[in-house]
C-alpha cells in the first residue's frame, strides 16, 4: 500500500472517529439533561403524582373489570408465587380475571397446568393459555390473551414480580380519572439487590433509571416507555395503537411509542414500587442487555422515520431520537477503540479535537452516572421507601463498577445492535430468574 493510500485511510479513520466521539457526547448530553430536568421538575411532578393517587375510586359495585396477564416461558418455579400475588390483589373477585400466558417448552408447562387447576379449584378466575408455538414471543402471548377477554383495563406482570395487594387500587385511580392516559407504569423494585456485587451494581443502574430517568421523562412531557411489567394499560389505547407487535424484542417500548405518537399520554408513579428479581450473574445480565439493546435498535429502525415525520414538537422528537439511539453506545465504543488504533498507527490523529471530545465524553459519563446514583439514593430515602442508604464513598465505588459493567455490556451487545439496525431477527431469550421470598 502506498503512503498516499494510507494517508487517505488515516484521514477517513480520523474523521469517522471524531463523528463517533461527537455522537457519544450527544448521548452523554441526555444523561446530563436528565439530571437537570429532574431537579427542575421534581417538586411539581411529585405534587401531581400525589394528587393523582388521591383521585377517588368509584363505589365498590361500580369498579371496572380488570385483566391480569402473566406471560411465562420455562419459568415453572415462579408460577405459584406469581399467581399467589395476583389472586391477593384487593379488587372485587367477580371483576378480576387472571391469565397465565405460558409458552413453555419444558416441564414448566405441566407445572403451569397443575398450578392453574389448583387455583381454579380454590374459586379464582385463573385461565391458562398455552400456545403450541412462540410466534411473536411475549407480544404474541399478550395478544392471544387479549383475544380471549374483554376487560377495559389490562395489568401486565412478568412472572418474577410480586405486586402488593393495593396495586390496582393505587394505579387505577389516575387511569379512571383521566381518559387520555394510555397506561400507568409503577416503579420496578428489587428482591435480591444485595445478593452479590453484580446484583448490587444493577440496583444502582436501575434505580437511576426507575427513580430518576423514568419519572423525569414523565414530568418533562417526553415520551415515556412502558417497562413491560408492573403497569396497567387501557385496552382502548392498545387497540388504537395497533396492538402488540412481535417484530421487535422490546414490544413494550414499541407499543408505548406508537400509542403516544397517536396522542395518548402515560403516567409514571415513582412512589408505587413492585419488587422483582435481578439476574444474579454477569453472564445472565449480559444476555439481558444484548436482548434489550437489540430490541431498542429494532424499535429505532422501525419508528424513528415516522417520529421525524410526525407532528410532535421538535423537542420531543430530539428526546425520542436520543432515547432510542442510546442502544448505539456499545457500537460507538467498539468503533472508537478500533478507529483510535488505526488513527494512532497511521499518525493522522487530530489530537486537538479528539482529546477534548474524549475527555468531555468521559467527564459526562462519570459525573452523569454519579449524579443519577446520588439523586436516586437520596430520592428513595426521602420518599420513605424501604431502602438501605449508601454512603458517598460506597456510591462512588459502585458507580465506577457500574460504568465498567456498562462498557462490558456495550462491547457484548455491539453485534446485536448491528443486527437490530439491519433488521436481522432472532429469538426471544428469557433472563433466568430464581424464586426468592418477598417478605
Amino acid at each position: 500500500m502506498t503512503p498516499a493510500f494510507l494517508g487517505i485511510v488515516g484521514r477517513a479513520a480520523d474523521i469517522t472517529l471524531i463523528v463517533c466521539l461527537l455522537m457519544q457526547v450527544a448521548l452523554g448530553f441526555r444523561m446530563s439533561q436528565t439530571v437537570l430536568l429532574h431537579l427542575r421538575y421534581r417538586r411539581t411532578g411529585l405534587d401531581r403524582e400525589r394528587l393523582a393517587l388521591t383521585q377517588p375510586l368509584p363505589a365498590e359495585d361500580e369498579l371496572p373489570a380488570v385483566l391480569i396477564q402473566i406471560p411465562t416461558f420455562n419459568e415453572g418455579h415462579l408460577v405459584r408465587r406469581a399467581l399467589d400475588a395476583a389472586v391477593s390483589l384487593d379488587w372485587p373477585r367477580d371483576r378480576l380475571q387472571i391469565q397465565l400466558l405460558d409458552d413453555s417448552t419444558d416441564a414448566s408447562a405441566e407445572i403451569a397446568r397443575a398450578t392453574v387447576a389448583e387455583f381454579r379449584r380454590r374459586g379464582h378466575d385463573v385461565t391458562l393459555i398455552q400456545r403450541s408455538h412462540r410466534a411473536g414471543f411475549k407480544a404474541g402471548a399478550l395478544t392471544a390473551g387479549l383475544a380471549r377477554s374483554s376487560q377495559p383495563f389490562v395489568a401486565v406482570f412478568d412472572a418474577d414480580y410480586v405486586p402488593s395487594a393495593d396495586f390496582l387500587r393505587l394505579c387505577l385511580r389516575p387511569l379512571l380519572a383521566d381518559p387520555g392516559l394510555a397506561f400507568v407504569q409503577a416503579r420496578c423494585d428489587f428482591l435480591n439487590a444485595r445478593e452479590n456485587r453484580v446484583t448490587h451494581a444493577q440496583q444502582v443502574i436501575l434505580e437511576s433509571h426507575f427513580a430518576v430517568e423514568q419519572p423525569t421523562r414523565c414530568w418533562a412531557g417526553q415520551i415515556l416507555p412502558f417497562n413491560g411489567t408492573c403497569g396497567i394499560w387501557r385496552r382502548a389505547a392498545i387497540e388504537a395503537a395497533g396492538g402488540w407487535h412481535g417484530d421487535t424484542l422490546t414490544e413494550d417500548l414499541d407499543l408505548s411509542y406508537r400509542a403516544q405518537m397517536r396522542g395518548w399520554r402515560a403516567l409514571y408513579l415513582v412512589s408505587v414500587g413492585v419488587p422483582g428479581e435481578l439476574p444474579n450473574s454477569l453472564a445472565s445480565w449480559g444476555a439481558q442487555q444484548c436482548r434489550w439493546n437489540k430490541g431498542f435498535a429494532e424499535t429505532a429502525r422501525k419508528l424513528l422515520p415516522s417520529i421525524w415525520r410526525s407532528n410532535l414538537p421538535w423537542g420531543r422528537k430530539c428526546a425520542a431520537a436520543l432515547h432510542l439511539g442510546g442502544c448505539a453506545f456499545g457500537l460507538l465504543v467498539v468503533a472508537t477503540g478500533i478507529l483510535c488504533w488505526i488513527d494512532v498507527l497511521l499518525g493522522t490523529m487530530s489530537y486537538s479535537l479528539v482529546l477534548p471530545l474524549a475527555a468531555l465524553g468521559l467527564l459526562q459519563g462519570l459525573t452523569g452516572a454519579l449524579a443519577m446514583a446520588l439523586l436516586s439514593s437520596n430520592f428513595l430515602r426521602r420518599s420513605g421507601v424501604d431502602f438501605q442508604p449508601r454512603g458517598f464513598v460506597t456510591t462512588c465505588r459502585l458507580t465506577l463498577y457500574t460504568i465498567l459493567m456498562h462498557h462490558y455490556a456495550a462491547a457484548l451487545s455491539a453485534g446485536s445492535v448491528v443486527n437490530g439496525i439491519r433488521g436481522r431477527r432472532s429469538g426471544f431469550v428469557r433472563t433466568p430468574k430464581r424464586v426468592r421470598l418477598s417478605g
